[in-house]
């Protein structure tokens, strides 16, 4: 009787604690609010080719960190897919209204170590190939021997030096072991509104204040909140090129 009474103590005890290493299986770790995601395109994405559910891949630039303190490192892989595309067909017909073509993808999760981290995320600017290259080489002057670079969106970096100033030289942001990060400024680029933070984020190769697209020509954006970014050109068939890069933040939830 006294080895029963005791296996239904355990037995009611253990049904009340918690599984061990399950404390969190309620809260899913995720981006915390107003979180900047910088990332870096690794497959072209077209509208000329591309079909609804292809998939859509990046990877961060810098590293980043999650509700539940983990440290995501920079190159981590981050997962897409098309939800839409429309190729752009020149209409020959004199005096003809040109229909669009459209491209529209949808960010879904951030991979931590194995574990899909799903994101809820706005695009606060997106720059192509060119325009991120740009981003990294030093002005080509005799006046410059400092090998400053201007970041996506116009803010310069010396690489020798701590301190990101702006245009007018006030510094915005700093360039530390782990990569460039910046208090996000509030700005607004064509479409897009993108608001102001108060906590220090990873920024990599874009300006605090950066918002918009930047490159991209003939292209508009369409749609750039709830975790989806949409293109549309009546000139070209709207495409996110490998090596393109953009920085997204997350959204509350």
């Amino acid at each position: 009787m006294t080895a029963l009474r005791i296996a239904l103590v355990a037995l009611a005890v253990g049904g009340a604690l918690p599984a061990q290493g399950g404390g969190n299986a309620g809260s899913m770790a995720h981006l915390p609010d107003d979180a900047a995601l910088p990332i870096v395109f690794t497959r072209t994405v077209s509208a000329a080719h591309a079909r609804p559910g292809d998939p859509v891949q990046a990877r961060t630039t810098q590293a980043v960190r999650l509700s539940d303190g983990r440290e995501v490192p920079s190159g981590s892989l981050v997962k897409g897919h098309v939800l839409a595309s429309k190729p752009f067909q020149y209409d020959k017909t004199p005096y003809a209204t040109q229909v669009a073509g459209t491209l529209e993808i949808q960010i879904d999760s951030l991979d931590a170590q194995g574990q899909a981290v799903p994101l809820h995320v706005a695009l606060r600017a997106l720059a192509d190939p060119f325009a991120s290259q740009a981003a990294w080489e030093a002005k080509s002057t005799d006046l410059d021997s400092l090998g400053t670079t201007t970041q996506v969106g116009g803010d310069l970096l010396v690489p020798s030096q701590s301190e990101i100033r702006n245009q007018n030289g006030d510094v915005i942001g700093y360039n530390k072991k782990g990569g460039q990060f910046a208090h996000l400024l509030a700005a607004g680029g064509g479409a897009v509104t993108c608001k102001p933070g108060n906590t220090e984020q990873p920024v990599s190769r874009f300006s605090a204040s950066a918002c918009g697209l930047y490159g991209f020509g003939d292209i508009s954006l369409t749609s750039y909140t709830d975790s989806q970014i949409g293109l549309s050109s009546t000139h070209v068939s709207p495409a996110i090129d490998k090596h393109s890069t953009a920085l997204l933040e997350s959204l509350q939830d």
